[in-house]
């Protein structure tokens, strides 16, 4: 291993130690993306409810980490936040002012995986969804 010189210790010591792919990171809310198990855009994570595919992938992998982007309101990431708690997962707010991604979410690992579909692209409905009732006017005037 090459030891480093004194220009390198001096840049090191002035903008902190060199960053593997700081572009991607920048992406995706400081991690990489061989690590990202499944990643939402920016106007998924505000939509008033959570997706399905992100608390399966909490309870499927305990251990998984979980990345908000810190430029959406704190109000459309409480849900997710909660959701955390539930499964006793970390989450990070990651907030960069230099550069917004649109990646609003994002499930990772502390280690590579390489999925190769990360973005849900559409929400999945809950097979736990309540009947439809019949409305007040619907009661009263049956056919």
């Amino acid at each position: 291993m090459k030891k480093p010189n004194v220009e390198e210790v001096l840049q090191q010591g002035i903008h902190g130690a060199l960053e593997t792919k700081p572009d991607e990171r920048r992406k995706f809310l400081g991690t990489l993306r061989e690590r990202t198990i499944l990643a939402l855009k920016k106007n998924q994570v505000t939509e008033a409810t959570i997706y399905p595919q992100v608390e399966r992938e909490m309870k499927k992998n305990p251990q998984v980490n979980l990345y908000l982007n810190g430029n959406i309101e704190y109000a459309a990431l409480s849900k997710y936040v909660k959701l955390a708690a539930k499964h006793n997962i970390e989450h990070k707010i990651v907030t960069n002012k230099e550069h917004d991604t649109e990646i609003g979410l994002l499930l990772a690992m502390d280690h590579a995986i390489d999925k190769e579909e990360i973005y849900i692209t559409q929400k999945e409905v809950s097979q736990l969804a309540p009947p439809k009732s019949k409305g007040l006017f619907a009661k009263l005037f049956k056919r």
